[in-house]
């Protein structure tokens, strides 16, 4: 198996929400004065203090709930399926927010929790079972129609990956969209958790499964090498056209035979998870 190529089809395919969604932000953090949030750790606080922790919480949550209700979406189901992960996201916030930190931009308080998670249990989402492992690409496909809509450009950085200014304008004018993304990423991290499925690497079978299958759907050598190998043809493929190859790419790894399939989704998965 040629790792190389796997890493970087982990890197073309696996911009899965939990596990990556939050490159969508992160141009946007550059633009902000105020730094990022980030999870505190815990400390010891009298009563006084946990009021305070408390009723800085609140606030937090109702600001998401008014603000973005598809978000809120998000962070329930968190509340339901991971309470503990839950309460230390929000709480963390909210020690951020005693220590002065602005923490009213919602898009960014998604992406952290998003980045939070994917640190600690991302990994998990390729031990899902079919279905959601499935549904983090079916998304995946989602967004670039979506990008491809909006800017061809946008849908070509997306799938390899890239950030800008424009990717945090459209997520924060798309919300429903990746609250959506984030939901099937925390589902397939919920569901690996319990499943504990253990699948083997993709082989080179599986690749040259994929490869023949993309040359059936017409796709050029130029246009598989940029997608399998990372490689830019000579003259560049238009943005337009790109955006479709990949939607033809995501397209057709769904249509593969289910066991070849899961192992390339899981593989991918667990490298975006680690990087």
């Amino acid at each position: 198996m040629d790792i190389l190529r796997l890493a970087l089809l982990s890197l073309a395919a696996g911009i899965a929400i939990i596990l990556g969604a939050s490159f969508l932000f992160d141009a946007g953090r550059g633009a902000k004065e105020t730094p990022p949030p980030r999870v505190a750790a815990p400390q010891n606080q009298d009563n006084s203090g946990e009021a305070e922790l408390r009723a800085a919480r609140a606030k937090i949550e109702a600001r998401i709930a008014l603000a973005a209700p598809d978000y809120m979406r998000f962070f329930s189901r968190l509340k339901a399926l991971m309470p503990h992960e839950y309460g230390t996201i929000l709480d963390g916030f909210a020690r951020q927010a005693l220590e002065g930190v602005d923490m009213s931009n919602v898009d960014l308080l998604l992406s952290e929790a998003v980045r939070i998670l994917r640190l600690s249990d991302g990994a998990s989402a390729a031990k899902a079972d079919g279905p959601a492992l499935s549904r983090i690409f079916a998304m995946q496909l989602t967004m670039m129609r979506a990008l491809a809509a909006n800017n061809p450009k946008l849908c070509v950085a997306f799938l390899y990956g890239g950030a800008s200014q424009a990717f945090f304008e459209f997520s924060s004018q798309n919300r429903a969209l990746v609250a959506d993304m984030a939901i099937a990423g925390l589902e397939a991290i919920d569901d690996g958790r319990f499943q504990k499925i253990e699948r083997p690497p993709p082989s080179d079978a599986d690749f040259a499964l994929l490869e023949n299958a993309l040359k059936a759907k017409q796709l050029t050598e130029p246009e598989i090498a940029a997608l399998l190998d990372g490689k830019t043809p000579a003259p560049p493929i238009p943005d337009e056209r790109m955006c479709r190859v990949g939607q033809t790419y995501l397209e057709t790894l769904a249509e593969l035979p289910e066991p070849a399939r899961l192992r390339i989704y899981g593989l991918a998965v667990e490298l975006m998870a680690r990087s």
